[in-house]
């Protein structure tokens, strides 16, 4: 069997039953006010985004106070295609997975179904043992971890846990041999990935807890599985399937129609093509991608994609599908302390906690990511927290929020009463999120300043 090739990842990443497919959307208004006239940087943001090529199209969601969001919305879902990008428009949110995951651990955390401080090990005994890399870069040499995963380990990627996504050493690639590879980009790479990968959550997080450490348990942050690891734990503590268990306590009560891990066939014309740099594609994944132009290459194709049929499981860090409308329910939520309309998803206290920096003193947020420059981050339940104003960057300390692989960029400003969404699917567009947050910075200058 092919070795599915990672060490290019990075650069391109920046940074069922599985349960709940990706249904109809809910009949709503698509504008709630002028854009143009309430948020004329990031609409001039959005229009040479698009006009340039470099996407195809765009969903932008931002949302003052409680109220409903206004959209900016331009383009196409695929280069050349007819279909408007829209607020219902399909995308791969990735690793904007992984604040969901984290929320609905800590809904477990309200009920006393688990301890932020639990050790792992109470739900998967492989965790009991653990090893570090002694070098993680060179060879496989051991030692015995200084202390157990915790669920806040987890949580905020101080597990030690590696990733096989990012660039290849040793451990990653032995993670890639195990098939401990929770994540999936179309059907040519799963064709390769998927003989290899644990069939369950369960047996993936075995897998895990065998596998060697990067660091010590809460000393480091390490970008990592520990999300994924977290969803396993998830059914074990709820005593459900994660799809299950998240469709039930989640989508449904936040009226997420269209968030799953699988895409209707019925439902496939709403799916956004997704791309990424041509030849960084080309190097990483030969013969995965159709070329568009000299730059940019198709990755999955929305008649065809691999979303179309269910997951090996339902990846809890990077596996979900959404849109604009869905996400921005969930960081409405989020931003009303746990509550959207008349559904309480999680107390107010538990809602303030898992937004706050759950990381161990002295352990920041570390490496490319969606914070600016300099900016010093600590890691809530599952996305960053913005620990110190940055000048111009959009969002303040106590912001909370993540990314996806492929672009896509959401978070809740609890001071500033905001919360905003971005969707696009073009692998390797980071910098997009950033010039995004800097238009947006700009236009709440102007606001006025919610009570």
């Amino acid at each position: 069997m092919k070795r599915f090739p990672m060490h290019a990842a990075i650069a391109l990443l920046g940074l069922a039953p599985t349960g709940a497919d990706a249904r109809a959307p809910v009949p709503a208004p698509a504008t709630t006010r002028k854009a143009a006239v309430a948020f004329p940087a990031v609409r001039a943001f959005v229009d040479p985004v698009v006009r340039d090529g470099k996407v195809p199209g765009i969903a932008i969601a931002v949302g003052v106070g409680d109220e409903p969001p206004t959209w900016i919305v331009a383009g196409k879902t695929a280069f050349g295609g007819s279909m408007p990008a829209s607020p219902d428009t399909l995308w791969r949110i990735y690793s904007m997975t992984k604040p969901i995951t984290g929320i609905a651990a800590m809904i477990l955390i309200d009920e006393g179904k688990l301890r932020l401080d639990q050790p792992v090990s109470d739900f998967f005994p492989e965790f009991a043992t653990a090893k570090v890399l002694v070098d993680p870069a060179k060879a496989m040499i051991t030692r015995p971890a200084k202390r157990t995963i915790t669920i806040r380990d987890l949580m905020t990627h101080t597990s030690g846990l590696n990733y096989a996504i990012l660039p290849n050493t040793p451990a990653q690639q032995q993670l890639q041999a195990q098939g401990v590879t929770p994540f999936q980009f179309n059907r040519v790479l799963e064709s390769r990935m998927r003989p290899l990968r644990a069939p369950n959550l369960a047996e993936f997080a075995g897998r895990a807890g065998r596998s060697p450490l990067v660091a010590d348990p809460g000393t480091a942050w390490n970008y990592s599985m520990g999300l994924d690891v977290l969803a396993a734990v998830i059914e074990k503590a709820s005593r459900m399937p994660l799809a299950d268990f998240v469709q039930r306590r989640l989508l449904t009560p936040l009226a997420m129609t269209s968030t799953g891990w699988r895409v209707d066939a019925t439902q496939a014309k709403r799916l956004a093509a997704s791309y990424g740099p041509r030849a960084a594609l080309e190097k990483t994944w030969p013969g995965s991608t159709t070329p568009v132009n000299d730059t940019i290459a198709l990755l999955d194709r929305p008649a065809t994609s691999v979303y179309l049929n269910a997951p090996s499981f339902p990846y809890g860090g990077a596996g979900l599908v959404s849109t604009a409308r869905d996400y921005d329910r969930f960081l409405r939520m989020l931003l009303n302390d746990g509550r959207l309309g008349s559904k309480r998803i999680l107390s107010i206290n538990t809602a303030r906690l898992a937004k706050s920096n759950l990381m161990p003193a002295g352990v920041f947020m570390n490496g490319p990511g969606p914070v600016a420059p300099g900016e010093p981050a600590g890691f809530g339940a599952g996305g960053f927290v913005v620990l110190k104003d940055v000048d111009g960057f959009g969002r303040g300390k106590g912001a909370y929020g993540w990314d996806g692989a492929a672009g896509t960029r959401a978070w809740v400003d609890p001071v500033r009463h905001v919360r905003a969404t971005m969707m696009i699917n073009m692998l390797g567009s980071i910098g997009l999120g950033n010039d995004f947050d800097k238009a947006l910075a700009r236009d709440l200058a102007k606001l006025p300043v919610q009570p």
